[in-house]
């Protein structure tokens, strides 16, 4: 199946590729779009997924926030919006042009195995710093002991 012309590469006026901020900034418009096409309330959905609030959610959605998507929150918010194989296309071939090199969204969504997602509550530290070491921490930890469940196979 042919890209969508949305997703391909657009040169800036001077010839050249368009900065990472316009490329951010594409994905989020269709992402933005997609969401839109949904009922009310997915937004709060996605947040509770996350488990993060909905102000998150609208800055990681929104094209006027530079702040992206994160990588481990693409799976989980295109199966709570229910996209279509042509909204997942276009959103990962636009993803992964601004993030060259990212395992999510470099395969276009293609998986060669099933997978689980697992929810893990952990508590807010106060510390923003120790907040991400921990969730780093265990992120690590589960590719791990996929890995090593993997080699045992």
């Amino acid at each position: 199946m042919a890209k969508p012309p949305d997703t391909a590469q657009r040169p800036a006026a001077n010839g050249r590729a368009p900065p990472r901020e316009e490329l951010i900034a594409h994905y989020k418009r269709l992402l933005q779009t997609y969401i839109d096409r949904r009922p009310s309330g997915t937004r709060q959905k996605i947040a509770a997924a996350l488990g993060t609030n909905k102000s998150f959610v609208s800055q990681i959605t929104s094209p006027a926030y530079a702040v992206p998507v994160p990588e481990s929150h693409v799976d989980t918010i295109m199966a709570l919006c229910h996209f279509s194989a042509e909204e997942r296309e276009s959103f990962l071939g636009a993803y992964a042009e601004a993030h060259p090199g990212r395992g999510g969204a470099a395969d276009n969504g293609a998986r060669c195995e099933p997978s689980r997602r697992l929810l893990i509550t952990v508590p807010v530290f106060r510390d923003a710093g120790v907040q991400q070491e921990v969730e780093d921490l265990i992120k690590t930890f589960a590719d791990r002991v996929v890995r090593l469940a993997r080699r045992s196979e």
